[in-house]
């Protein structure tokens, strides 16, 4: 029995905090408020009575009983089918009627450019440092056994190491062409 009265009143209590929480957190509408100008009565300057006003402005109550005009004849009817007008063409600018006066097509002279280099495919997977203070880069192209080198060394017959620090490395192609950082996450 005094089990069940526990739960009684945990379940009692968890209820009331619920309908505190729900009260509190409850999104409340404000009252929509009248602008500032309708709440000072405007009056209206001609006659010194309170001006009709709106949302919007002044209601003028004539405006709204006073008759339109009747549409007419409709140019567009959505219920035939008529083809559409083109516009005319643009105006051009007159054509070069002599082929000498034309300007010839640039052609490019000269070797076409070189390739572009190909990025580095190695990665560096860890740095080591010996007691004399000369650092060793490990690195791996995911296929081999890892390859490691100091500053100054070419790895893999292909690529030079330029300079070692702790978090990352400098190396190029063999030849000198793109100098590239590879950090230790891989790239």
């Amino acid at each position: 029995m005094p089990v069940e009265r526990r739960q009684l009143m945990l379940g009692a209590a968890a209820v009331v905090v619920l309908g505190l929480a729900a009260w509190t957190l409850w999104p409340s509408t404000p009252a929509p408020t009248a602008p500032a100008q309708t709440q000072a009565r405007a009056r209206n300057p001609r006659t010194g009575a309170p001006a009709e006003t709106g949302p919007v402005g002044p209601v003028r109550l004539a405006a709204l009983t006073a008759s339109r005009d009747d549409p007419g004849q409709a140019r567009r009817n959505p219920f035939r089918f008529q083809p559409k007008v083109v516009p005319p063409p643009p105006r051009e600018t007159p054509a070069i009627s002599d082929p000498a006066v034309r300007p010839a097509p640039i052609v490019p002279t000269g070797p076409p450019p070189p390739p572009p280099v190909p990025p580095i495919g190695l990665k560096l997977i860890g740095v080591l440092e010996r007691a004399n203070g000369v650092k060793w880069a490990v690195l791996t192209d995911g296929k081999s056994a890892p390859l490691y080198g100091k500053d100054g060394d070419i790895i893999d017959g292909r690529y030079l190491i330029l300079k070692i620090g702790s978090e990352s490395i400098e190396m190029s192609h063999a030849d000198g062409r793109g100098r590239q950082v590879i950090r230790l996450t891989g790239q």
